[in-house]
């Protein structure tokens, strides 16, 4: 057995800490192990300062929304998840939810659940509706129609009040796009783990929309990530964790954490061509303008 067997799924160490403060765009502090305190506590000691708590279902999202007003560093996005969406309308247990059990489902359950988001996106501590979008990944064809209706519901309240709008797009590039342009988009939008290519950052980056890049920008079968960081303008760019998942090489298969965003910090930085100082303050920057903190 070799040695560091034992270490495979341990907490990584910490990095090196980044001279500029950074803010980890989207984390799940709620699917983390140890509390919030240590989470941040952690974070704060390599330079990551702020953390955007996403919500993926209500329960969550109430949770994000109950931490940020907690915590100073912590800011609250709430959604249901692109598969949240058919659960819901069908009764189906299992996704995201923490339900645990059948429920009635239903145009009518889906609107009721809507209806929570809505509230709590109204809250101050709540920067931005999220995630959401569409996943054709994890839903089939019979998912699709309850997932681009709540995309649109969830476009619908980020415009009204005046939040960001935070995008989950996994395999649906351009039917992610095509209902931004129909519904028209909010004045901020972003691509949470960017997954496109070079062609779509620079469609994205013509409609004005922040591209965030996770860990997995460091994998070696990401090509297509880190050219996208290559050409985004760097204005546009954020940076996340979305831990526990997507840790960065070469820690891969390891718990994530805020306090690992300076391994992708770096990894970027890289690709770019540019110290990591700059791209550390523009990130800072970047995000505490997409979320208007």
């Amino acid at each position: 057995m070799p040695s560091n067997a034992s270490d495979k799924h341990a907490a990584p160490p910490l990095p090196e800490p980044l001279r500029a403060p950074v803010a980890d765009s989207h984390t799940h502090l709620d699917m983390q192990s140890g509390t919030v305190e240590e989470a941040l506590a952690k974070a704060a000691s390599v330079g990551v300062t702020t953390v955007v708590q996403v919500g993926c279902d209500v329960r969550g999202s109430q949770w994000a929304a109950e931490t940020a007003a907690r915590y100073d560093a912590v800011h609250a996005t709430v959604a249901l998840h692109p598969n949240e969406a058919p659960r819901i309308v069908h009764g189906d247990p299992d996704g995201w939810s923490r339900q645990g059990a059948r429920e009635p489902g239903g145009a009518r359950a889906l609107d009721e659940a809507l209806a929570e988001i809505d509230r709590l996106a109204a809250l101050p501590q709540v920067k931005g509706v999220g995630e959401t979008g569409l996943d054709y990944f994890r839903t089939g064809p019979e998912g699709k129609e309850a997932q681009e209706a709540s995309f649109r519901a969830h476009i619908e309240i980020a415009k009204r009040h005046g939040k960001a709008l935070v995008i989950h797009d996994r395999d649906a590039h351009a039917d992610v796009l095509r209902v931004l342009k129909e519904e028209g988009a909010p004045e901020r939008t972003v691509f949470h783990c960017y997954s496109g290519d070079a062609e779509m950052a620079r469609v994205c980056a013509a409609a004005g929309y922040y591209m965030s890049f996770a860990g997995n920008v460091t994998f070696k079968n990401a090509q297509n990530l880190r050219d996208a960081v290559a050409v985004a303008p760097l204005e546009l760019l954020l940076v996340e964790t979305d831990a526990p998942f997507l840790t960065p090489v070469p820690y891969r298969g390891r718990p994530n954490a805020p306090y690992l965003i300076p391994v992708t910090v770096r990894a970027m930085a890289a690709v770019r061509g540019i110290d990591e100082d700059t791209l550390a303050a523009a990130l800072g920057s970047n995000t505490a303008r997409a979320f208007g903190y």
